[in-house]
């Protein structure tokens, strides 16, 4: 690895395993918090040095999540408080963006499963390898040390260069653009570690599976995951003009939630409040009847993939399948979640959290995308000077299905 002080515009690229001083990064710094689209200004920062196991990649393209939402508008964490607290050293800026494609241009000391010049794509969980629970046994994306890459920690993708540790890497999809690289691993692996890394609730042949969301990210990787699987996917919307998006996808059928008949959303009504709670089973049921009448029998799903939460979990728990599992990784209508706990115990169904993957399971669903069984469903690509316009695009859910990318250093 060689160092120097010039500064390497946007589509110009230094010669490989050549590392500046400084780079270009869309930042955000807490006196701009608030609409994406104001937060986010490119600014001049110093290019972070990896440790003995972490890696520097020079970033093609990166991915759009919710997440650099949360941090542009400082709200429900404000991420750079948060850093700054832990550790005062720590920049007085967020470098977002927990998607990436990039290069290996310098690696640590003890680094050896990537070398200078691989082509990557990251995941967006790290942790500390030597974490007591970690050593005691516990799965790395459960230790009380791991944190989300580009959000809960700097130096994200939204940068000429980014610093991860070397788990994170996986190898990019040979057949895949930078910017389809760049847009599926985080919303990918959220969904696989969800239908496949809770046994015995992982999806099986036949298996139908109630997917709420099913044209945003999440909602595209995980339409096609059941689908590989032998499963049946059935998608949530908020729209018509969304449905045909999860029919291309893979999925059997597809559920309108703003059909006049479902008038329960939300939390639900306490149980001794007869009329009430009869009012909200109606539109449930009518909900129900829905599914049924989408997949062609009364089974209920045997998985239902989560996220939105508060306005969900009520109908999820009830129309889940006796013995299934309702699996969430998300809260965004909402966290105050209500369930009666009469459907939980006399069906005996299985509520579960999951939250992002392993690195093994980012590896196994990295394997889909390489074999074709999962495409990255890019729908929009943004340039650099456009991360802000892109992140308020989300904030007001007016983006295009499926997911979205930001060209770093790639050339349109």
């Amino acid at each position: 690895m060689t160092s120097g002080k010039k500064l390497y515009a946007l589509g110009e690229t230094p010669p490989l395993g050549h590392v500046p001083e400084q780079m270009y990064a869309s930042v955000i710094r807490s006196e701009r918090y608030g609409q994406p689209r104001d937060a986010f200004q490119i600014e001049v920062v110093e290019v972070p040095k990896p440790g003995p196991k972490q890696v520097l990649v020079w970033v093609m393209a990166a991915g759009i999540n919710y997440n650099n939402v949360w941090a542009a508008l400082g709200t429900p964490v404000d991420v750079i408080a948060a850093r700054r607290k832990a550790s005062p050293a720590e920049p007085a800026f967020h470098i977002g963006g927990s998607d990436a494609s990039g290069i290996v241009w310098a690696v640590g000391s003890q680094v050896s499963k990537v070398k200078v010049g691989d082509e990557v794509v990251l995941s967006c969980a790290s942790w500390d390898e030597n974490a007591p629970d970690i050593q005691a046994g516990a799965d790395p994306i459960t230790s009380t040390s791991a944190r989300i890459w580009g959000y809960e920690e700097n130096w994200g993708s939204f940068a000429q260069f980014t610093r991860v540790d070397e788990y994170q890497c996986h190898p990019k999809p040979p057949k895949l653009s930078w910017e389809a690289a760049a847009a599926y691993m985080l919303v990918g692996a959220t969904a696989y570690r969800q239908l496949m890394g809770w046994a015995p609730n992982i999806v099986k042949e036949g298996d139908p599976v109630l997917i709420w969301g099913g044209s945003g990210g999440l909602g595209s990787m995980a339409i096609q995951i059941v689908k590989a699987k032998g499963g049946i996917p059935i998608a949530v919307v908020s729209s018509e003009g969304r449905m045909e998006h999860c029919y291309k996808l893979g999925a059997k059928g597809v559920i309108n939630r703003t059909d006049p008949a479902f008038t329960h959303w939300g939390r639900l009504p306490d149980t001794s409040d007869a009329e009430g709670y009869a009012e909200w089973m109606k539109g449930a049921n009518a909900f129900r009847k829905k599914w049924s009448e989408v997949l062609g029998s009364r089974q209920g799903p045997r998985i239902v993939l989560e996220h939105p939460g508060e306005s969900t979990i009520p109908t999820s728990v009830l129309v889940c399948d006796n013995a299934g599992m309702i699996v969430i990784c998300a809260g965004t209508t909402g966290y105050n979640a209500d369930v009666d706990l009469r459907y939980l115990w006399m069906r005996q169904k299985r509520l579960q959290g999951s939250h992002f993957a392993n690195a093994e399971q980012c590896g196994e669903l990295n394997d889909m995308v390489i074999a074709g069984q999962v495409d990255p469903a890019l729908s929009r690509t943004f340039a650099f000077d456009e991360v802000g316009t892109a992140h308020q695009l989300m904030h007001e859910n007016t983006h295009p299905p499926g997911n979205m990318a930001i060209r770093v250093n790639a050339l349109a």
